[in-house]
Order: C-alpha cells, then structure tokens, then sequence
C-alpha cells in the first residue's frame, strides 16, 4: 500500500491545514447542524476528497445505535464497499444520464447505514444538463440523502447548485505543516530524511499534502534522504530559469523564451511547477509596482498568462504548447514589433451561419457614432487589440478580422470557434468595449460570428501555434 494511502486522514484529528474547516464541522456535529448538501473547494491535493469521507462516515453512523455496526460500517466506508456510500467522478460520470441515474436511486432508503452519502468529486467537470438534474435533487432531499461536492474550479460551478449547499474553502498548505506532516510519517514508517530534505519537498509540491507523501514515497528507497536527492529527483532549482525567463520577456526575446521552455523539459523540470514559480515572480513583481506606483499593466499580463497556461497544461496532450503558446504572447514586445494596420486589415470572409454568432450588449443606450466605419475600425484595430489587459483575451481577439458595420454593430468575424466562444464571455466582451469606447468616445457593440478560411491559407508560424492550441482546447476542453 502506497504512504498516501496508508496515512490518509480517517478522522478530523488527522488533517493538516484545514483546522477553519474542521472546527467548524465538528462544532455542527456536536449540535446536530448537519445540511444536506456540502460544497468543497480548493486547489488539488489538499484535503477535499478526504475530508468528504470522514464527515460522510459521520453521517452514516449518526443514528446507528449498536457500536459493533458503526465499527462495520466504517470499515466498510474506508474499504470502499458500502453500499450507502456512493463516490462519483464527476470527469468521467458527467452526463446527464449519470445524475438521471442518482436522482432515481436517492430515492431509496439506506441498506446497512443510516443514511445514504454521495461524494462527487470535481463536480465543475458536469455538463449544463446535468447540473440542472442534479440542482432538482439538492432542492428537495429525501431525509436522508446527502451529497458532498469537491471541486478545484469553484468558478464553473453554477450559483443554482452553489446556493444550495453550505461552502467550504481549503487552502494550500503552509509549508511547516507539510514538513512536520512528513516527519511524522517517516519517523512511523523508519524513513530517514534530512529536514531540508523535507522542506524541500514541501516546497515543491505547493502546498499539496498529498504529492508531499508521494514524493516521499518514491524517495523512500534510497536510504537516507538528503535535500540533493530531493533536487535531483525533482530537476534543476527553478529560480534561476524564472529568473532567465523574465529576462528574455523584457527584453521581447522569443527564441531565447523558447529555449528555455525547452531546456525545462530536457531539465526534468515540470511545467506546473515551473509556471507556479512563475507566478510567485509575477505576483512579488505586482506587489513592488504598487509599492513604487509604477504601471501594473506588465505584471498583470504575466499573471494572467501564468494562469491560463496552468489550465491549459491540464488540457493540452502536449504541455509544452500551452507554455510556448503563453511566452510568444508575452514576449510581444508594443515598442519593437507594432501592431500594423496590415496585420489587421479586414478580409472578405463567407459567415457560416448565423446562429453561430454571438452579439454583445451595448452597455448604455448611446448609439455608433458616424465616426465608426469599417474602415476607421480596421485603422484602430491593430492599437484596440495591444491595450486589452488580458494576454489570452487579447489572443483570442487577434483571431478576429472586421467584417464591416451591421445596424450599428461593429462585426467581428473569427476563424477559431474556440475564440469566438472565447470573446462571448462577458470579461472579454467589457474589456474590448471599454478600449474601444475609449478610442472612439462613444459605444461600440460587437456582433461575433465564425467564417471559412480561404482554401490554401496556410498561415504564418505564430498563427499556427495558436491554431495548435485551439485544436487542443477544442478536442479536449470539451
């Protein structure tokens, strides 16, 4: 059996860094407050699916009155086969049918237990329809139904099914908790580690428990384990490649960008961690902006980079283009490589259809001014689209070619449906309309449709990375 498994949580006296979530549970047990729905998020490995089993155990023996069936029952839960205990990973169970399924079932009393526990995990992976199926049985619980949701995107959970359950936020883990976590474990388990050998991992995982005891445990073999070991096993320091990386985007050095993504990898260094580094870099970079009333601008283009291409790496069969993807865009540098009116001149493209478009709301009542025309757009665009803040908005943005004017509405035509579906979301729709009010004093509404490419366009080099990735985002964002 694997450390993980051998030393997960089975009671709340076992979780590490979550005590603002386990108080607060113990004090609803001791006064019998108990919903019947949870909803727990937060970044991966940090208590959520574990903390679900330990409260569902308690509310599967809350009633049961002889202690040798609690016994029974609790080893069945930690085994896995209570029947009254029903785990669903929402990734692979997402269809409507699945919640059709379960919303049929709950209906049915307990077999063994008193009461029936559904735990689903990473609950934002559902569809729209499931969601719905699922929000009819949060509404109306039988008795005794209870359902724990976990998820590490709070945000694609929809605020019908948040409403509905009692929200629990788990934070990274400080990095002494791990530490002593580790220590206990290789001291139980006869492992000897140096303590900057189990700092050092605890600083890699970012604040994960559970990558901590795996790493632990794949580093148990070796007999002593120094904080050298730890570094060879988990590639080259970081910091000086964040250091590296940072330097290249200053100075809009792509080639030297991309050699250091490569030199990741050749390294053993994983991206994700990488990219956190990063983020780290960019956040303390924010923080000293602020401080010296500079221009944030820089500093939050690189945060949103660093964000999204840690989405995308979970996305993408190849990790390495959503890092790659992410450096070109921030490596464009406004001074040396200018957007051109060439760039964006608008081309006569065919509009697919037109229940494939996707319109913005004006945000007042103003009306187009005569001063935008097809052709003043097409001459500002190039400027519109460099001061959008967000680097992967205004990636998106750049699939865009103009159209022309349409009953007042500008009419943005793109080649990608995964950036047109991009640019309906209303953070990417008041971003372009706020720069584009700015420059032309007046509301512009957007009106945003797909159009064919014409046959034997190919494209250049940076237009094909990004077609890369949309591809991926498209196959698998699904």
């Amino acid at each position: 059996m694997s450390l993980y498994l051998k030393y997960r949580p089975k009671s709340f006296a076992d979780v590490v860094g979550q005590e603002h979530i386990v108080t607060t549970l113990e004090h609803a047990v001791e006064r019998n407050q108990l919903v019947h729905a949870y909803l727990f998020f937060g970044p991966r490995g940090t208590g959520k699916t574990s903390v679900a089993r330990i409260l569902a155990k308690i509310l599967l023996i809350r009633d049961v009155k002889d202690e040798n069936i609690q016994k029974q029952i609790i080893k069945s839960a930690d085994e896995g086969s209570l029947v009254d205990l029903i785990e669903i990973d929402a990734a692979t169970n997402r269809q409507i049918d699945d919640i059709r399924e379960l919303k049929e079932k709950v209906q049915f009393t307990p077999v063994v237990a008193s009461a029936k526990v559904y735990i689903i995990d990473e609950v934002h992976m559902m569809t729209k329809e499931a969601f719905n199926a699922l929000l009819k049985t949060l509404e109306e619980p039988p008795p005794h139904a209870f359902f724990i949701l976990a998820t590490t995107e709070l945000h694609k959970v929809p605020d019908t099914i948040q409403s509905r359950c009692q929200r629990f936020p788990f934070r990274e883990i400080g990095e002494e908790d791990i530490v002593r976590a580790l220590q206990n474990i290789a001291d139980k388990e006869r492992i000897t580690a140096d303590r900057g050998a189990l700092r050092a991992i605890a600083r890699h995982v970012g604040g994960g428990m559970r990558d901590a005891v795996s790493l632990l445990d794949q580093l148990s073999s070796i007999g002593k384990i120094t904080e050298e070991d730890v570094r060879l096993r988990i590639g080259e320091s970081t910091d000086e490649y964040v250091e590296e990386l940072w330097n290249a985007i200053e100075a809009h050095d792509r080639k030297r960008a991309l050699m250091i993504s490569m030199s990741l990898e050749e390294n053993g260094i994983t991206l994700e961690v990488f990219l956190r580094q990063f983020l780290s870099r960019a956040r303390r970079d924010l923080h000293e902006r602020i401080g010296g009333e500079l221009p944030t601008l820089p500093a939050l283009q690189r945060i949103d980079a660093a964000l999204q291409a840690l989405k995308d790496l979970r996305l993408s069969p190849v990790p390495a283009v959503a890092l790659e993807v992410a450096l070109v865009e921030l490596c464009r540098g406004e001074p040396e490589e200018p957007f051109t009116e060439k760039e964006h001149r608008p081309m006569t493209k065919k509009v697919m259809a037109a229940d494939a478009s996707v319109e913005s709301k004006p945000k007042d009542a103003t009306v187009v001014s005569l001063a935008v025309t097809e052709e003043t757009l097409a001459a500002a665009w190039g400027d519109i689209v460099a001061k959008i803040p967000s680097a992967s908005i205004r990636m998106s943005f750049k699939d865009a070619v103009i159209q022309g004017i349409e009953e007042g509405k500008a009419v943005l035509a793109f080649s990608s449906k995964f950036h047109r579906d991009k640019v309906a979301e209303p953070k990417a729709l008041h971003l372009v309309e706020d720069v584009l009010r700015d420059h032309f004093k007046t509301v512009v509404p957007l009106h945003c449709v797909l159009h064919a490419e014409p046959e034997g366009s190919k494209g250049t080099k940076e237009e094909s990375a990004v077609n890369m990735v949309d591809a991926v985002a498209e196959i698998f964002g699904k």
